[in-house]
């Protein structure tokens, strides 16, 4: 066993056994390569990915690999997912290397850290045009060796790259008619026909598909109904997709193809977040079923298979299980006929299951015609083949539980956490459920907060942006769902954190990494919504909402400058910015303040927040219960009586305790 065995990240405990002397990050790997005048290897992945698995099993389990980078190299290994800080920076060094980025990421470091080569996979031997990595380590070594000054140019170089690309150049002020232009500039690369944007592959846009359904939601005319055509046809041929889990909910990564049939079979629990969210405002939006189906199947996946003792939630299934990518999720038609009987040959129908199989010979579930149009077609109604279908995938849910289970990585993230309880409080208030999940995942959060009010991300790894971001995120609606005042305190005490220790003073916006951090190569600043939001982001949507919360116009004026010092990044790259541009949205507009009056437990209150949970606005906040009385919204008003108040800067509608006069308030007032 090398050196790994003492770490607790499953990732890092798979390469516990490699014959390769592997070092976790730290100061012992980078004394050693110093005193042995060795390069680094820096090897960067995390459990669920699958290229990840096949490297290790070609070149890091292999004696001969092993040999080459114990002589010649000082190994590192790290989890992504428990060190974003590191993963950014040496991602960027990769991107600008190579033109591309991915994981595993490899790269080869001098003794100071400093990038000279990168990678991402590499077969043991050369194949396919790609070198193989025997022949690369020894090339590296002997470079190392023999070109000294070309390795430290080229490093110095790469160095002073990532310095200037975390610098935005000049700031431009948030309008609702630049937000017009980048939603144009996103829906110029629609796929018309199966939706997303694009070809293979295909990723969820849920930040994306938020921002466009937000504006859809106050524009009118053709600009509105081209949004929403967007949302709605990619949100529904998504749910019926392969990439989603017709039997157990929940989506994968992402689609290897353009119509969302193939997955890459991992199971994240930031897509299914986002995701999540995402189908439950669409709910609010259109009152499409499916929409409501599919969110509660992804929370209801969540709940059943990522969800641990003490109520945190877990941070990925496996990809692969047995060894073979998938081969949990896929089925023979043989088999669902063995197991449906009668009704197979109607399920069949639905899910597209053939004989031949639509990959690799077996199939994997996904609803390629209109349910109704394949109803017709069997002479069933609607509400039989529908019946067929839940029964169906009942019954097969519970034959594939019996079979050996993709691996889950146990890791319960702090910032992670955060937004999926941000999704599961959305969805409390929408379709007045979960209490219990969202009150134990809250608990758990603040268990995560020392008495400094600082945040643990993850066992002994402190806080970066991702987690008090994503933490207060979750928080702060938490408690919109629950009226629980602990909750918003303990969100606005992480805020504060944020904005003492995370802030770039000079150039406006936050740092990934606080001040007291250790010292990386360079601080590093992730502005891109990507695969998950980013930490400005989300900071900036807090800060917006705690401003109206508490009260604090200084808070505005933070987040104001934070979005103006990226706008022109975003201008450029729009799709990149997803999530930041909710906030903008959010910022140029008139948030909506809502203030819920009176017991809770009288059922006119509980008619109240219903009529909140259902309707779509997506910037908006609510504050209810006896715990708020010292919030501005719920100042001077009568603590005893239920009644609703709808304000808008600083002016409100006339109170009303009648559930349809709020509605029709808010419908005035979208």
């Amino acid at each position: 066993m090398n050196r790994l065995a003492n770490e607790i990240s499953p990732y890092l405990l798979q390469h516990a056994h490699n014959p390769v002397e592997w070092y976790p990050w730290g100061d012992e790997a980078f004394a050693k390569a110093r005193a042995e005048d060795k390069p680094v290897f820096l090897s960067i992945g995390y459990s669920a990915c699958h290229w990840c698995h096949v490297m290790e099993r070609e070149s890091f389990e292999n004696p001969d690999v092993a040999t080459i980078l114990n002589e010649h190299f000082v190994s590192i290994k790290v989890d992504r997912e428990e060190r974003p800080d590191i993963d950014s920076i040496y991602m960027q060094a990769v991107q600008l290397m190579t033109g591309h980025g991915g994981w595993p990421m490899s790269v080869f470091l001098t003794p100071a850290g400093a990038p000279f080569y990168a990678g991402t996979y590499f077969p043991p031997d050369d194949r396919h045009g790609m070198p193989g990595f025997r022949r690369v380590l020894l090339q590296i070594a002997e470079a190392y060796r023999a070109r000294r000054d070309d390795v430290e140019a080229t490093s110095a170089e790469v160095v002073q790259a990532i310095h200037s690309s975390l610098q935005p150049q000049g700031s431009q002020t948030v309008t609702r008619e630049k937000l017009e232009i980048a939603a144009q500039s996103i829906a110029r690369n629609y796929d018309s026909e199966h939706g997303g944007f694009g070809g293979a592959p295909k990723f969820p846009p849920s930040m994306t598909l938020d921002f466009l359904m937000q504006l859809a939601s106050r524009l009118i005319g053709e600009p509105a109904g081209a949004y929403r055509e967007i949302v709605v046809n990619t949100l529904t041929k998504m749910a019926r997709g392969g990439i989603y889990d017709q039997v157990g909910g929940g989506f994968h990564r992402y689609s290897v193809d353009g119509r969302w049939l193939v997955p890459h079979f991992e199971k994240m629990l930031y897509d299914n977040a986002l995701l999540a969210r995402l189908y439950t405002r669409a709910w609010q939006w259109t009152k499409e079923p499916l929409f409501a189906r599919i969110a509660n199947e992804v929370l209801g996946f969540v709940q059943r298979e990522m969800t641990s003792p003490e109520g945190g939630f877990y941070s990925t299934l496996d990809a692969d299980s047995e060894g073979e990518e998938g081969k949990f999720y896929v089925w023979t038609r043989d088999e669902v006929l063995e197991a449906l009987g009668e009704e197979g040959r109607a399920f069949c129908a639905l899910y597209d299951i053939t004989e031949r199989g639509n990959w690799e010979g077996t199939n994997i579930l996904n609803l390629p015609r209109d349910p109704d149009a394949v109803a017709a077609d069997l002479g069933l109604t609607s509400e039989q083949l529908g019946d067929i279908a839940a029964r169906g995938k009942c019954h097969l849910y519970g034959l594939r539980s019996q079979r050996v289970r993709p691996a889950r990585d146990e890791k319960l993230l702090s910032g992670w956490n955060g937004w999926m309880l941000a999704a599961f409080s959305e969805a409390c208030i929408a379709f007045d459920r979960y209490d219990d999940t969202v009150r134990r995942n809250a608990d758990f959060l603040l268990g995560r907060i020392d008495a400094g009010g600082q945040l643990l991300r993850h066992a002994r790894i402190s806080g970066l942006l991702e987690d008090y971001a994503g933490a207060a995120w979750g928080l702060t609606m938490a408690y919109e769902a629950l009226r629980e005042r602990p909750y918003l305190d303990a969100a606005n005490g992480l805020l504060e954190q944020i904005l003492d220790r995370f802030p770039d003073r000079e150039a406006g916006g936050f740092f990934d990494t606080p001040v007291d951090h250790e010292k990386l190569l360079t601080r590093p600043k992730d502005l891109f919504d990507n695969a998950t939001p980013s930490g400005n982001s989300v900071t900036c949507d807090l800060l917006l909402r705690h401003a109206i919360l508490f009260g604090r116009e200084a808070y505005v004026e933070t987040a104001t400058r934070a979005l103006e010092s990226l706008f022109p990044l975003v201008e450029r790259y729009p799709s990149g910015f997803g999530f930041l541009l909710g906030a903008a949205e959010w910022r140029a507009g008139q948030p909506k303040e809502i203030a819920i009056t009176g017991p809770a437990d009288d059922p006119a209150f509980a008619a109240l927040r219903r009529v909140v949970g259902d309707t779509f606005m997506p910037h908006r906040v609510l504050v209810s219960g006896s715990g708020s009385a010292d919030l501005p919204l719920m100042q001077h008003r009568d603590a005893n009586r239920v009644v609703a108040y709808l304000c808008e800067a600083m002016m409100c509608q006339e109170p009303t305790g009648d559930p349809a006069r709020l509605r029709e308030l808010l419908d005035l007032a979208r």
